[in-house]
């Protein structure tokens, strides 16, 4: 690809949205917990970032980089954490439906992540998915960088959890760090990595 431009998402592209980042995480290990079943974890994935994509377009925000031939090339899904983040009505009944039989496993990362929320004040990014294609072409790099110069010049932090030791690289070169503790662990010991960007 040549010029990224960025973009706001519309809210009728949530669902398509939910789909592109389930396609771009489904060799995760993270996916493979909650979802055991190959055969359906793309669409049980895709329901669930749509629903949490949903949330962070009223409160944070869904930036995208359209692809030449078609959806998407890579998005950002932010939430605001400096103010409060309140939990859709319906989100446990939407949960309990597109999770079916793997609601457990979606119920143990829930609390692994809500136990684990720094609690300062920051803005967080839950998703940054790049289509496979367009991997190493630095358009990750664009989304976060044009989040970080408006967080940077309002003062605010910024949090993630990576998936791989790969991405815990990619992400120290935009300025995150470690944070204490650093590896924090689904039930089968899939990890994930807690990182800070300091205003």
């Amino acid at each position: 690809m040549t010029a990224s431009v960025i973009r706001a998402a519309r809210e009728d592209e949530i669902p398509a949205i939910g789909a592109h980042i389930s396609h771009a995480f489904d060799d995760l290990a993270a996916d493979a917990y909650l979802v055991p079943v190959p055969a359906d974890r793309e669409r049980v994935m895709a329901d669930f970032f749509t629903l949490e994509t949903e949330n962070a377009f009223r409160h944070g925000k869904v930036e995208v980089i359209d692809h030449p031939d078609g959806g998407y090339a890579a998005v950002a899904v932010w939430f605001d954490r400096v103010n409060d983040l309140p939990e859709p009505a319906d989100y446990m009944d939407r949960l309990t439906a597109l999770a079916g039989p793997h609601l457990e496993r979606f119920g143990a990362l829930g609390e692994l992540f809500e136990k684990n929320h720094p609690a300062e004040p920051h803005w967080h990014l839950a998703f940054l998915a790049v289509r496979p294609s367009e991997q190493g072409h630095g358009l990750g790099g664009a989304l976060m960088k044009r989040t970080h110069d408006e967080l940077t010049a309002a003062g605010v932090a910024a949090y993630l959890e990576a998936t791989n030791e790969n991405n815990v690289r990619l992400y120290r070169r935009y300025g995150y760090e470690p944070m204490d503790p650093f590896e924090i662990y689904l039930p089968d010991g899939t990890p994930f990595y807690r990182m800070w960007r300091a205003v």
